[in-house]
């Protein structure tokens, strides 16, 4: 059974910045990718940042040059350095770990309001 346990959500006001750690435990062998979701209210989860099997980290359009994904995989932990938040950025946001399969934690909120 694997574990994500995430932290660092919060509220920030606009342009303001968040960091997010997810870590993973369990029986974990071969990490084929592992990052971050969010789904907001009324929207489908969408990707926001993750590595690949290769290691490459992928973006989506909207956070590029805004948010860092970072990884140890040492301790099988991956972060989200968010600065420049904007509205649009609120949302559920969800450490996601692909091994055998797709395992999920239970997220950590992030709201970006005055």
């Amino acid at each position: 059974q694997v574990q994500l346990v995430e932290s660092g959500g919060g509220l920030v006001q606009p342009g303001g910045s968040l960091s997010l750690s997810c870590a993973a435990s369990g029986n974990i062998f071969t990490i084929k990718g592992m990052g971050w979701y969010r789904q907001a209210p009324g929207k489908e989860r969408e990707v926001v940042a993750r590595f690949t099997r290769n290691g490459t980290p992928f973006y989506r359009d909207s956070v590029k040059g805004r948010f860092t994904l970072s990884g140890d995989s040492d301790k099988k932990m991956v972060f989200l350095q968010m600065t420049n938040l904007e509205r649009e950025d609120t949302a559920l946001y969800s450490c996601n770990l692909y091994e055998s399969k797709g395992y999920w934690g239970q997220g950590t909120q992030v709201t970006v309001a005055l």
